[in-house]
């Protein structure tokens, strides 16, 4: 049976593989061995990691190469992904390539004509597709650092042309990738059903660390539940660790829920806020949360009924792109347990079904049907301090995702600033930090758009952005100006500056050191003498800063 089992597997990754190119083979996009600081689907904040994250020595400037025939499709710039590329690919299939150095000479030329005369460093080039036809082998651009990029890597997507939707482009190189080790669990969950089951006498969510030296001590459990793993695959020659492919659980021998994680859409992104808590894998779905790549097969969602005082046996398989496969087990005991009754008087729920109002006051709020995944019992609460310009208003203690955007009213208590511009809708972090929602005034309130639930109130921000010079004495010899931009309350909406009075192009180039850097070009500014920076930064509330630097290059 288990042979038969694992046999049915490896057809399955099979036939994934070809349904995703898998028969396609493309040249590796570097010379030298292909390994990963990140894979296809891992598990991210808000969504799942579109694609490959591929080493690049620890450098920058490693020349990309064209893995087919095809043409280069839209030419990117901007802060999030630095550096970007795409090739469309006669295979049906086109590649992004991110965090990238620097395109090709005349692609680069074109993209700096284009920002100096729009004035502006993010650009978006859709070329005609007979404009940059490349070949197998091709040099096509070179690896970088830019964009929200943690260290030199090349980000590497591939998407389907006739569904737009992304796939795992690890099939397309399985003859270069080597890997024989398969994933491992790490962590085992139990979630009790609200008023409807219970865990080792409690009614939260219990977790369990798996170590091989210390076996799980007996999990008792009675009612309706759900379980979730904690699992990494992991590659040979480095220390990273992976998401997890394909998870499939078995419950007594039979098959209760799988996860493939094998193409999403865009649209499909948030969904990954119900599949998760934390880093855990839920083996269980929310009757909101429509992901194609969970399946459950026992009628009930994946949730287990533990109604019987016997023991229960789970059995894990995990799988890597590549086949490599491993199991773990759990063994949850039937032990029959008072189950509290869930007391829902006076409870403000959201039901995940419907569209949910809350008219307090102060307070209004409207989620749309489709934003929530389950039902959402409120934690509501309202505090002031007599310092703020409006009440605090706790919806929920933990922040709840939403799968697309709510709208938010609060009211103002006191308006101290005559300038309705300054004030802005603000959530609250665990830790009590502020940060901006953004949010427009209108008859005595401030409204937002908001894309989770938790605790919000007004903040007011008439405090300008700072600018700081980085390394000043450095300029001339870099070739490089680098400043660095912070605002206390918001983030800063836009910037300018000028050398001599003519616009200089200044970027974001890594957004994870926030520098913004003019790199010093002799077309656009004489060589030779002395030079004026005007620099102006301004925030989300229009404060705005100018500062004036004199400096020799």
């Amino acid at each position: 049976m288990k042979k038969l089992y694992l046999t049915g597997l490896l057809v399955l990754l099979s036939l994934v593989a070809m349904a995703q190119g898998g028969t396609d083979v493309y040249l590796s996009p570097f010379d030298f061995p292909m390994v990963f600081s990140g894979n296809y689907g891992e598990i991210r904040a808000n969504h799942f990691h579109g694609g490959l994250d591929i080493k690049t020595q620890g450098t920058t400037g490693k020349p990309i190469r064209a893995q087919a025939n095809g043409y280069i499709s839209r030419i990117r710039v901007n802060t999030g992904s630095g550096y970007v590329l795409n090739v469309t690919y006669d295979n049906g299939y086109y590649l992004i390539y991110r965090h990238l150095s620097k395109f090709t000479p005349a692609i680069d030329e074109r993209v700096k004509q284009i920002q100096y005369e729009q004035e502006q460093w993010e650009v978006d080039i859709i070329p005609e597709t007979s404009e940059y036809l490349v070949k197998a082998g091709d040099i096509i651009a070179y690896s970088g650092n830019t964009g929200y990029s943690f260290g030199p890597h090349l980000h590497l997507d591939a998407v389907e042309v006739k569904t737009d939707e992304f796939v795992d482009p690890l099939p397309f190189f399985r003859q270069v990738v080597k890997d024989h080790i398969a994933p491992e669990a790490e962590g085992f969950m139990v979630s009790p059903v609200r008023g409807k089951g219970v865990v080792d006498g409690q009614t939260k969510i219990k977790t369990y660390a798996i170590n091989a030296k210390t076996p799980l001590k007996p999990i008792t459990a009675w009612g309706l539940i759900g379980v979730g793993l904690k699992a990494y695959d992991h590659m040979e020659t480095v220390s990273n660790r992976y998401g997890v492919k394909f998870l499939v659980l078995e419950v007594d021998g039979e098959e209760v829920f799988r996860s493939e994680v094998s193409r999403f859409a865009e649209s499909e992104h948030r969904y990954i806020n119900s599949w998760t808590a934390g880093q855990y894998m839920k083996s269980f779905i929310e009757p909101g949360n429509k992901l194609r790549m969970l399946k459950a097969s026992n009628g009930n969602r994946g949730l287990l009924t533990i109604d019987e005082e016997r023991p229960y046996h789970l059995v894990y398989t995990l799988s890597d792109g590549l086949g490599n496969t491993s199991k773990a087990e759990f063994t949850i005991i039937g032990k029959q347990q008072d189950i509290s009754e869930a007391n829902d008087e006076n409870q403000i729920i959201f039901h995940w079904d419907e569209v949910n109002i809350l008219q307090q006051p102060g307070i209004d709020m409207v989620v749309p049907r489709g934003r929530l995944y389950d039902d959402l019992y409120l934690d509501y609460k309202v505090s002031k301090n007599s310092q703020d310009v409006a009440f605090t208003y706790q919806l929920s203690e933990q922040t709840i995702a939403l799968h697309d955007y709510a709208d938010i009213s609060l009211g103002l208590t006191q308006v101290p600033v005559e300038d309705m511009g300054k004030y802005y809708v603000a959530g609250i972090d665990s830790k009590g930090k502020r940060y901006s929602l953004g949010g427009k005034y209108e008859d005595g309130y401030m409204k937002a758009k908001v894309r989770e639930i938790g605790t919000f109130t007004i903040g007011v921000d008439t405090i300008p952005p700072v600018v700081k010079p980085l390394n000043p004495q450095q300029w001339s010899r870099n070739g490089a100006i680098t400043l660095q931009v912070e605002d206390e309350h918001t983030s800063i909406s836009n910037y300018r500056g000028t050398i001599d009075g003519q616009y200089a192009l200044f970027g974001k180039y890594n957004s994870v050191n926030n520098h913004i850097v003019c790199y010093l070009d002799p077309e656009h500014v004489h060589k030779g003498g002395k030079h004026e920076l005007v620099f102006t930064a301004t925030d989300e509330c229009g404060n705005t800063i100018t500062e004036i630097y004199n400096f020799t290059w």
